[in-house]
């Protein structure tokens, strides 16, 4: 009786763990990867930038691990004022980012490279702008799980 009581008992706590999310392992690469993919579409329309070409589309898995993955994506476009510093540029991005994700700055070289991250959705991004009015983004996501 005292085995089944037991048994019981285990089971309810699994259960209760599953539906509470305690038990969460967080994103895989590939949710993570489409997170990713969002947020730099996004962060470009917020920015209101011109001519967005997709350098790097994403969707494979980069291995890095036993079992884990990292996903990329990549963006290049132009600002309406070539003429801006590329300091201007990641600055703007970082700006219009704050309406798309909660990202804080773990790197920033001067303006000229900016590095951001969101531990929620497990994702980098490289703001790198360049002279002539150039805006790049490429982000990547940690390694994750592949399931």
């Amino acid at each position: 009786m005292a085995r089944l009581v037991r048994l019981g008992v285990t089971v309810c706590a699994a259960a209760l763990l599953a539906v509470s999310g305690c038990g969460d392992r967080g994103p895989t690469a590939a949710q993570a990867g489409e997170t990713l993919k969002r947020h730099i579409t996004e962060l470009m329309k917020e920015g209101h930038v011109l001519d967005v070409k997709i350098t790097d589309p994403g969707g494979r898995d980069i291995p890095c691990g036993e079992g884990k993955a990292r996903r990329t994506f990549a963006a290049t476009a132009r600002d309406a004022a070539p003429e801006r510093e590329p300091g201007v540029l990641n600055d703007v991005l970082n700006g219009a980012l704050t309406r798309v994700a909660p990202y804080r700055i773990i790197e920033d070289h001067g303006g000229a490279a900016v590095t951001v991250a969101n531990k929620e959705y497990r994702t980098v991004l490289f703001l790198e702008s360049s002279a002539n009015g150039q805006y790049k983004v490429r982000g990547e996501t940690e390694c994750l799980p592949t399931s």
